[in-house]
């Protein structure tokens, strides 16, 4: 899984380091700020990863396929007025925009670990206090693994 992380990291960094200022582990880092606890600094926009779960089943022997879930989440900080006539509304635009593109870099891509590509399974967006809004998208993938006995 660490493989998984690292290389969705590095496809995201690769394709959009120039707009993105911080890609991690997602860590709750959106919640604490939410509920005004002490967390790891994040910088907007951002993307956080998690891998919230993965369905096992066991082709033969030591190895096992797994369904893999991925979240990826897109967020920003907004402080545009985006309302029709503000001026600004091309900000919401922009943001949608930047989902789409974080979104065409990661659907149907197929990473070293994954034995299918990730395929986007849901997306919703929704904000947060403090004028955060956030990108969601949910991926599914297939993971092999083979498991090595340390008997004795």
């Amino acid at each position: 899984m660490e493989q998984l992380f690292n290389d969705i990291q590095q496809q995201i960094a690769t394709k959009m380091g120039d707009t993105i200022t911080l890609i991690d582990e997602d860590c709750g880092q959106l919640e604490a700020l939410a509920n005004g606890e002490d967390q790891y600094p994040v910088t907007f926009p951002c993307v956080l990863i998690g891998i919230p779960e993965t369905i096992w089943e066991t082709m033969k022997s030591g190895i096992q396929h797994g369904k893999t879930t991925l979240t990826v989440r897109l967020a920003f900080d907004c402080y545009d007025d985006t309302h029709y006539g503000s001026s600004q509304e091309q900000h919401a635009a922009e943001r949608m925009a930047l989902a789409g593109r974080l979104n065409s870099y990661l659907h149907c891509w197929r990473f070293d670990e994954c034995a299918t590509v990730l395929i986007r399974r849901t997306s919703r967006q929704f904000s947060q206090p403090g004028g955060i809004k956030v990108y969601e998208m949910e991926y599914t993938t297939t993971v092999a693994d083979e498991i090595q006995n340390n008997e004795s």
